[in-house]
């Protein structure tokens, strides 16, 4: 029992945490997932994986939740997104076990360093929406980035969330605020069809997960109203710190291990 209530305050803190970070520019996963796997290390990673997305789920609705109340959504993009995300993260979480993720990630690495340094050196990325597209072409791109980043999320997983903030930046003219509302709708999406898959397979630890939610909750609240209160450029510069934090983790997964 004592050992329970150990592991359990520490890995709400890191759930708190997680959820800070994700309501405001996503990557909450990058804290969430390796702090679960370092403090129980004696359960599969595939238990590990199944149980951080339920707090990762109820934290994201919550954040979803607040920038509603402020942020108008572009239903016909975001419902595109939402289905082809959903799809792609079921079909990601199956094949965990027949895709070498040490293939994938060099290429992750190289694409996150180019978003880094495009953000630092292009001042006015996601201060202003720039993008003149149709809806059908913003219909046909957030469905296709849907595909990719849900694929991914249901596939490795963290910085899930900073993906979706780009595209919805880079490709679809939004604003950070804007992106960050979006993406929290299509991440719940993603945590939601893997969690079903790994529901399915037995591999979720509730007597860990539910409070993880709890605190993960807590974080995301005061996460989204920060980021909404402080706008645009707040947001920009919590963006690269967390893509920066992504590269390191990144980084040393395929250099060092």
């Amino acid at each position: 029992m004592t050992n329970y209530i150990q592991e359990l305050i520490l890995l709400c803190l890191a759930a708190f945490a997680a959820g800070f970070i994700d309501a405001i520019v996503g990557g909450g996963g990058l804290l969430q997932t390796p702090a679960t796997l370092l403090i129980l290390p004696h359960y599969p990673v595939a238990s590990i994986f199944g149980t951080v997305k339920i707090p990762s789920l109820a934290g994201t609705t919550v954040a979803a939740y607040k920038y509603s109340k402020q942020v108008k959504f572009k239903y016909n993009v975001l419902i595109a997104c939402v289905i082809a995300a959903f799809c792609a993260a079921l079909l990601g979480a199956y094949s965990v076990s027949m895709i070498n993720n040490a293939v994938i990630k060099p290429v992750i690495l190289v694409v996150l360093i180019l978003v880094a340094v495009y953000t630092y050196f292009n001042k006015q990325f996601g201060i202003h929406q720039h993008k003149a597209h149709s809806v059908q072409k913003q219909v046909l791109l957030a469905g296709f980035f849907g595909l990719i980043i849900g694929f991914y999320d249901g596939l490795i997983g963290p910085g899930t969330g900073s993906f979706l903030i780009l595209v919805f930046i880079a490709f679809l003219g939004f604003d950070f605020v804007g992106a960050s509302a979006h993406a929290k709708i299509v991440n719940m999406s993603t945590n939601l069809a893997a969690l079903i898959y790994f529901s399915s397979t037995g591999h979720v630890l509730y007597q860990y997960a539910i409070p993880m939610a709890l605190f993960n909750i807590l974080g995301s609240f005061f996460g989204a109203k920060l980021a909404l209160l402080k706008g645009n450029k707040f947001i920009r510069i919590f963006f690269l710190i967390v893509v920066f934090g992504t590269i390191l983790r990144f980084a040393y997964d395929v250099l060092l291990k």
